[in-house]
């Protein structure tokens, strides 16, 4: 393996001027990513404040004793517990087998920037991945594509969840779950890692009894040598850790909601977009029904002084939200502006891996965090990473095609260019020569048809559209068959969308590692962890 590092703008404008660091950008953060000097001065504010890590550190291990573990893993906790110690994090939803391959990117990008930070600054770092278990959208992570003859083919996972429970709360039927997971695995083609592959699926399956814990087994089987340390946000007891947290959330539920307002349209003064949807009856929190299995979204009534459901089948005082809080904290939880605070309450922060949609919204809590006079963390852009096969590099210089365009636009441009070089001109001009013809005597017969009999008027025009769909039809078999004798050509520009750009999209956005791993072998994880990474926004071609 190696890495090629390619300058390559992000998936949106705001998250490509932040990978630059441009001046447009940099009033909206606290600390810019790429400048060593601001290590330093995040390690002297954490070091002003208090964190519970002893608690943390025990909720973590109690957690997590149920999924796969080592050694490093229990150093890490460890490491947790010490004063001085911080920790990069991210976070994902827990998608089905692993999710898109941007996971398993998040992953690789907190664990190997936490070695890198330790190593820089002197102090334990751990590397903490954070399960939005607590998300009840189950259609971001029932499916995975799988590419099936040159095209993209989703595959959903057959059961359906019909309330909006959150994913820790969804339960794994085992068996229908084996068998999705075995056709999709089948799909990729049998290869020497295959049978391998089926049984690590087979044994993550038998532990699971969630969404989060299938989830979880993969991520921690796949990096516990890396002494990553998980948390689920849907988890009881991790939200009882949050309760101190909450009714400060309640508390100054205006304030909240009035930073972030202010903050945003600062936002669009500077011309970027808006990435978080809030208005002055936002109320930033859940609530689980446990009866329905539902989280709601609150709402705050201005007129009525209330916290109330969407749904309007709940409603609370202030008061007796601060007390559900404190008494019962597992009926509540974080909506995307309240979940990066509570993160800053719980862990003591070095940095967060941040994809580029969470480069937007993180840039517009600013105002939010400088209200409980704590500032955001660095946010380290994850590492965007392209698996390269040969093959297709193979193929991608014998199409003379550039690798940082493919990986931008893909071959759509180039592949137009030679199918318009490969056109027969004079079968074109025949054809075109042929639907003139016809249309022109058509209007020689229109003018009679008119002098015989004008209810045949509709007959006559449904004759010659007919007829011109019949000249199309041949002439499109006959470009068709053109087309067939540069088959090879244009199955290798197939062959670099379907490796670099699947339909359009980043590879990382529609692909899953569990193809990968059945075809270099489980222990291909472990290849990739020995590569050295640089966190300078440049995107990451590994050749494979």
């Amino acid at each position: 393996m190696e890495i090629l590092n390619l300058s390559i703008p992000a998936t949106n404008r705001f998250a490509s001027n932040y990978l630059e660091q441009s001046a447009m950008i940099q009033p909206f953060f606290h600390y810019r990513y790429n400048d060593s000097n601001e290590d330093i001065n995040r390690l002297t504010e954490l070091n002003d404040r208090q964190f519970h890590r002893e608690e943390l550190a025990d909720h973590i291990k109690h957690f997590m004793k149920r999924y796969p573990s080592s050694k490093a893993v229990d150093k890490s906790i460890e490491k947790l517990k010490e004063p001085n110690s911080v920790v990069v994090i991210g976070g994902q939803q827990a998608g089905i087998l692993s999710g898109p391959l941007y996971s398993i990117h998040k992953v690789i990008s907190i664990v190997k920037l936490a070695e890198q930070k330790e190593k820089e600054l002197g102090v334990p770092v751990v590397p903490v991945f954070w399960i939005a278990g607590e998300d009840h959208d189950f259609q971001e992570v029932n499916h995975i594509n799988v590419p099936v003859q040159n095209r993209v083919d989703k595959w959903t996972y057959p059961e359906k969840v019909w309330q909006k429970k959150m994913v820790s709360d969804i339960l794994l039927d085992k068996e229908i779950c084996l068998t999705w997971v075995q056709n999709v695995i089948e799909t990729f083609g049998e290869t020497e890692y295959t049978n391998k592959l089926l049984e690590f699926a087979a044994e993550q399956i038998s532990k699971s009894t969630t969404f989060v814990d299938f989830f979880a087994n993969i991520i921690m089987e796949l990096f516990k040598e890396d002494g990553l340390l998980i948390v689920d946000s849907g988890n009881a007891d991790f939200r009882r850790l949050q309760k101190e947290f909450l009714k400060q959330q309640i508390e100054h539920r205006d304030s909240i909601t009035f930073s972030l307002l202010e903050q945003q349209k600062e936002i669009e003064k500077a011309g970027f977009p808006l990435a978080i949807e809030a208005g002055e009856h936002s109320a930033n929190l859940f609530y689980y029904d446990a009866k329905r299995q539902e989280r709601i979204l609150l709402e705050y009534d201005l007129e009525k002084e209330r916290f109330v459901g969407k749904s309007g089948t709940v409603s609370f005082a202030k008061q007796e939200l601060v007390d559900l809080a404190n008494e019962n904290p597992v009926y509540l939880s974080n909506n995307v502006v309240t979940r990066p605070l509570m993160q800053e309450w719980l862990f003591p922060t070095i940095a967060f891996i941040a994809g580029p949609g969470e480069i937007s919204y993180w840039a517009e809590l600013k105002l939010v965090f400088e209200h409980f006079h704590i500032k955001m963390p660095p946010i380290v852009p994850r590492l965007n990473i392209t698996f390269f096969d040969r093959s297709v590099e193979t193929d991608l210089a014998e199409l003379n095609l550039d690798l940082s365009h493919v990986l931008q636009s893909g071959t759509t441009r180039a592949k137009d260019h030679f199918l318009e070089a490969i056109k027969d001109r004079e079968v074109e001009e025949l054809f075109s020569a042929a639907k003139e013809k016809l249309v022109e005597q058509y209007q020689n017969i229109e003018v009679k048809t008119k002098e015989v009999d004008r209810g045949l008027l509709p007959l006559l025009k449904k004759n010659e559209s007919y007829l011109l769909k019949e000249i199309n039809f041949m002439q499109a078999r006959i470009e068709e068959a053109i087309k067939q004798k540069h088959d090879v050509v244009l199955q290798k520009f197939a062959r670099v969308d379907l490796e670099l750009r699947p339909d359009g999209f980043p590879q990382e956005r529609v692909w899953n590692i569990f193809y990968y791993l059945n075809q270099y072998g489980i222990n291909f994880i472990r290849d990739l962890m020995t590569l050295s990474y640089s966190f300078d926004g440049s995107h990451k071609v590994i050749k494979l």
